[in-house]
């Protein structure tokens, strides 16, 4: 849908800070689906990246999809941490399954695709996030070649202040006129 806005890219790159900036400036967002998954896993057990990638890719397209029917509801743009397009990019990563066989036929988010690039000042390993930056670069590249494949224009953020980006999303994202819900 147009007015849903995928934000992406390298882990540690600022995005789900961008998130909270946008939610609080009053804007519908969804949190990333692969921390989500791994927080339930390691709380009632389930697929986990760095045991069960296949499995963990699997059940982040679900939750993916899953988010983007729910969002449906909510009004104005909607920036989602994350989503379909990275689960199924991790997914032709660790099963080679093709991505449109999980993405579908048509695009989930709007054509234009924020990608964070990385940003080593600001990547921590953490309980959810045990992979390395070596890591989660090689993944940022993935992505970033999958996404104008699949039709997706690809904006890159700046590696600025989080008020720096959230008026750069603001200004390719929203409507001239249209007021933040």
């Amino acid at each position: 849908m147009s007015r849903f806005y995928l934000i992406t890219g390298c882990s540690g790159g600022g995005k789900s800070t961008l998130l909270a900036a946008l939610a609080a400036a009053g804007h519908a967002t969804v949190p990333e689906p692969g921390r989500r998954i791994v927080a339930q896993a390691l709380h009632n057990g389930g697929p986990l990246p760095w045991a069960d990638p296949v499995g963990f890719a699997q059940r982040a397209c679900e939750v993916a999809r899953d988010d983007l029917a729910a969002a449906r509801c909510l009004s104005g743009p909607v920036f989602f941490d994350r989503g379909l397009v990275d689960a199924a990019v991790a997914l032709h990563h660790s099963a080679a399954i093709p991505l449109t066989t999980s993405l579908g036929p048509t695009r989930a988010y709007a054509r234009t695709v924020f990608v964070a690039p990385p940003w080593p000042a600001l990547f921590v390993r953490d309980a959810e996030r045990r992979h390395s930056l070596d890591a989660a670069v090689a993944e940022y590249h993935r992505i970033c070649a999958a996404l104008p494949r699949l039709g997706y224009r690809i904006a890159h953020l700046p590696r600025a202040q989080v008020a720096a980006r959230v008026r750069f999303v603001r200004a390719r994202s929203i409507a001239r006129g249209r007021p933040a819900r």
